[in-house]
């Protein structure tokens, strides 16, 4: 019976949890989720977890911050005036607004403080800083 490699193309349903045993993502009742195994379209702990795992076959894992995404950036949480929002605009914490980077590259960028005409903003992946544990059961292998 053959194991998931890399370059292989996989299939899996999976849950995804905080410590805390929050679900934060999940595949129940969806289409499993297909990736290329090493091609970058995961977290690379959640790539790694499935390497040598067998069709059929479950696991239960924890991914460290450093391999899902990362940890939280102080460098990525800036200050900014209000005046910079669109007139009549309100922001609140926990809004996200997406913005562009100097080279292009889209940023979400979630409110994290407003205090009178001074808005902190926070360009970290909301899940940056945070271990992650997932389920996951491989359902194919195509290649």
């Amino acid at each position: 019976m053959s194991v998931a490699a890399e370059g292989n193309k996989v299939k899996v349903h999976y849950t995804g949890t905080f410590d805390d045993g929050e679900t934060f993502d999940s595949s129940e009742g969806q289409d499993p989720l297909e990736f290329e195994v090493g091609g970058g379209q995961v977290i690379p702990g959640f790539e790694q977890a499935v390497v040598g795992m067998k069709v059929g076959e479950s696991k239960k894992v924890r991914i460290p911050e450093d391999n899902a995404y990362g940890s939280h950036n102080p460098e990525m949480v800036i200050e900014t005036d209000l005046a910079q929002f669109e007139e009549g605009l309100e922001p609140e914490v926990g809004q996200q607004f997406q913005s562009e980077l100097d080279d292009g590259q889209p940023v979400l960028l979630t409110v994290v403080g407003v205090e009178g005409e001074k808005v902190t903003l926070d360009a970290n992946h909301p899940m940056a800083g945070k271990d992650l544990n997932f389920e996951i059961e491989l359902v194919e292998i195509a290649g």
